[in-house]
């Protein structure tokens, strides 16, 4: 979608029901059947600087619409995660991904925000219906349509309060959603040649995006992903103010 974002207007929503060549990070290809909700919209901004997190107010639209679809029909709750920084996990198993890309013309970014979700495959990992049949729930069976529509009134709201106060307007509720609140991960940061390894535990987000942590040591660090594992950019001690690249 993100290559004829010229043709489309902003705010056009592409919707499929299969996906043969999805894109994830490090260049990841997905393959979706039916029973998937698969959907890409257009989105565009001015300031660069809050793009990178347009995908955490993406993801979060996402969870509370599950809630509040769960809510309206009594339901009991389908607990779906935010596993930082674009991945949505139902019982620590994978259920969804969000990805947006970004392009940059006549000053203004153009973004293509793409979901997936699995709504109603229980293979070859777990599904929003498949959890609703465990907890003997066969009244009720989430629809794509239903989940769509859902999303786009809670991404409205948030993108609102987004734009008009900033991420921590949202990050309280961020932070109840997603699986990382006093993890314990471990590091790679680069020391001239040498590569150390180090364990630090997750307290919330940067201004721009990344993973806050703390070291054992009290040093704070921004923490990147690089793959399955993590990097840290700089170390920050609050004892002297200073920053510390390593």
């Amino acid at each position: 979608m993100d290559s004829n974002f010229g043709e489309l207007p902003v705010g056009a929503v592409c919707v499929a029901d299969v996906q043969y060549k999805g894109r994830g990070r490090s260049k990841n290809v997905w393959q979706s059947p039916k029973g998937c909700l698969l959907f890409s919209f257009t989105l565009q901004m001015e300031d660069g600087r809050v793009v990178p997190l347009v995908q955490y107010v993406v993801s979060l639209a996402v969870t509370e619409a599950i809630k509040d679809i769960c809510d309206k029909n009594g339901l009991p709750y389908v607990d779906v995660k935010i596993k930082w920084p674009n991945d949505l996990y139902l019982n620590n198993l994978k259920v969804g991904g969000i990805l947006c890309t970004s392009t940059y013309k006549s000053k203004k970014f153009n973004i293509s925000a793409g979901i997936g979700l699995n709504v109603d495959n229980e293979k070859p990992t777990i599904c929003l219906n498949g959890l609703l049949r465990e907890l003997s729930v066969v009244a009720y069976q989430f629809e794509r349509e239903d989940i769509l529509a859902s999303f786009f009134n809670k991404f409205e709201i948030f993108y609102d309060l987004f734009m008009d106060q900033g991420f921590q307007s949202l990050e309280e509720l961020y932070y109840k959603t997603w699986l990382h609140s006093g993890q314990r991960v471990i590091v790679q940061e680069k020391n001239e040649d040498q590569v150390v390894e180090n364990v630090v535990t997750v307290q919330g987000l940067t201004s721009s995006g990344y993973l806050l942590a703390i070291g054992d040591d009290n040093q704070m660090c921004e923490l990147h992903p690089d793959g399955n594992r993590f990097f840290c950019a700089w170390a920050f001690m609050f004892s002297t103010g200073k920053r510390i690249y390593r």
